[in-house]
């Protein structure tokens, strides 16, 4: 079937139907396919926001379920992530003109002297398909580089990440001076990586460990509204 074909088989679904065919394009990983029909949807007069949440964060909360129960692995989950940032490359600009609200702000990085980044890379791409927002640091930050970045995004959610029993300890540096600085309470400090434990994390005074991407999404989220909910009581 030509590209064409398959354009004209897209746009001859009617809006549900063509949703179910985003979350199955998703799962598979087609980026072209996810790209087309984010471009009919907004065709047809849906607003961005809707597009996000109904079509691709709905979407990827169907990769992320079936990856935490050992269904879908990191491959894959890779490829859905790089079809769901080809539907993101169109709506980010228009969200931002609408001003649409968002889930929250993930500020992430691989610690001082470490330079392992896959997980990370994984984690901050599954935060984006369940609609946060995450300004990815790289590999090897030093605490200043995450106080900085914290400040100015105006981020809620700091996520550590480390591979080496040599570097984990740095995140305690990090969670320390946020103490000393008085700002510890203005974020949700989550961690991460093959080393950790929980234990490790409430030694460090973290407030979870995320030993995989899909934990790290249900672990924001639930954080987030927890958060919320005091604010509004």
């Amino acid at each position: 079937m030509s590209e064409e074909e398959e354009d004209i088989i897209l746009s001859e679904l009617d809006d549900d139907e063509l949703v179910q065919q985003m979350f199955d394009d998703l799962y598979d990983g087609l980026r072209e396919e996810i790209m087309e029909s984010v471009n009919i949807l907004l065709g047809r007069g849906w607003a961005p926001y809707r597009v996000l949440t109904e079509a691709l964060v709905g979407g990827m909360t169907i990769v992320g379920n079936d990856f935490r129960d050992g269904i879908l692995f990191v491959p894959e989950v890779l490829l859905a992530a790089n079809a769901m940032k080809g539907g993101m490359s169109i709506l980010k600009p228009l969200l931002a003109e609408t001003g649409a609200p968002r889930v929250g702000k993930m500020v992430i990085g691989t610690v001082k002297g470490d330079i392992h980044d896959i997980g990370k890379n994984l984690v901050g791409m599954m935060m984006e398909g369940a609609g946060f927002e995450v300004v990815d640091l790289g590999i090897n930050n030093a605490v200043d580089g995450y106080l900085e970045a914290l400040d100015a995004e105006g981020a809620d959610i700091l996520g550590m990440s480390a591979l080496l029993t040599t570097t984990m300890p740095y995140m305690k540096v990090v969670i320390d001076t946020l103490i000393e600085q008085g700002i510890r309470d203005n974020y949700i400090v989550l961690v991460g990586g093959a080393p950790l434990n929980e234990e490790f994390s409430k030694a460090i005074g973290a407030d979870a460990y995320c030993r995989d991407a899909a934990v790290a999404v249900e672990t924001a989220k639930d954080h987030i509204a927890r958060r919320h909910n005091a604010m509004s009581a």
